[in-house]
C-alpha cells in the first residue's frame, strides 16, 4: 500500500533574551497539500497537569471521541448508548484492563495512572477502535483541521532544560504504541524557529462491514 508522507513544522517567534511562553506547532503532508488534523503533540517535562474524570462512549458501533487526551491519574467512563452489547478492553502496557460484555455503563470508571498510548479495542466488533493518549505535562494538545496547535511552555519552578523532546503522534502511524520525538535546542527558541519531522501515515481504515454471525448474537440487549 501506497504511505503518504507527513511534514511536522514547528514554529515558535521569541524575545531575543526570553523563552517563548507557548510553541505552535503545524502538520502537514510533505508535499504541502493539505494540512493533517488529528495529530497529538506534547513535550516532556513542565508543570504536571490535574487529574480529571472523561468518558469513551460507545455509539452506532463506534468509539467516541477515536482520540483522548488524558492527565495521568484520571479516570474513565465508557457509557454504552448502544442497543448491543460490547466488550471493551486493552492490552496496551500504559493500561491494560477487560469489561466483560456490559450494556448502559460499568459501575466504576477505569483509573488510567501511567503515561503512554492505550489502544482501545471490542471483543464483539473487531472494527471498533480508539486511542487514549495519557500524558504526565500540560504542554500537548491535538492539531485542528488547519494542522496546528499551539501548546504552553510551562516549566513552573523547575529549571527550563537544556534540550526539549517534542512527541508527535497519530493513530495511522505505521507504530502507533509510541511517539516520534524530536529534540529542540531550548537556546534556538530566542529566535524564529522550525522544527521539521518528517513521518510517514498508513492509509484510511476501510469502514465498517456487515455483521457477522457472533455481533448478531449480541444484537440486541
Amino acid at each position: 500500500m501506497k504511505k503518504q508522507t507527513v511534514l511536522l513544522m514547528a514554529c515558535c517567534l521569541l524575545p531575543a533574551s526570553l523563552l517563548a511562553d507557548e510553541l505552535t506547532v503545524r502538520v502537514q503532508l510533505a508535499d504541502g497539500a493539505a494540512p493533517v488534523a488529528g495529530a497529538v503533540v506534547y513535550l516532556n517535562g513542565g508543570s504536571k497537569p490535574y487529574p480529571v474524570r472523561s468518558e469513551v462512549s460507545q455509539k452506532n458501533r463506534m468509539f467516541h471521541p477515536h482520540v483522548l487526551i488524558l492527565p495521568a491519574g484520571s479516570s474513565v467512563d465508557f457509557p454504552n448508548q448502544d442497543n448491543t452489547q460490547h466488550h471493551v478492553y486493552s492490552f496496551s502496557p500504559a493500561k491494560t484492563f477487560n469489561l466483560e460484555l456490559y450494556a448502559d455503563k460499568p459501575e466504576a470508571p477505569v483509573v488510567f495512572d501511567q503515561p503512554g498510548i492505550v489502544e482501545l479495542g471490542c471483543n464483539i466488533h473487531d472494527h471498533m477502535q480508539a486511542f487514549i493518549v495519557v500524558a504526565d505535562t500540560r504542554a500537548i494538545g491535538q492539531t485542528n483541521e488547519q494542522g496546528e496547535v499551539t501548546i504552553a511552555l510551562d516549566f513552573g519552578d523547575t529549571q527550563v532544560p537544556g534540550s526539549l523532546s517534542l512527541n508527535i503522534w497519530h493513530p495511522r502511524l505505521p507504530d502507533n504504541t509510541r511517539p516520534l520525538v524530536r529534540e529542540i535546542n531550548a537556546a534556538s527558541l530566542t529566535n524564529l524557529s522550525i522544527e521539521t519531522v518528517s513521518i510517514e501515515l498508513t492509509p484510511e481504515p476501510r469502514l465498517e462491514g456487515p455483521m457477522n454471525d457472533l455481533q448478531k448474537r449480541f444484537q440486541e440487549l
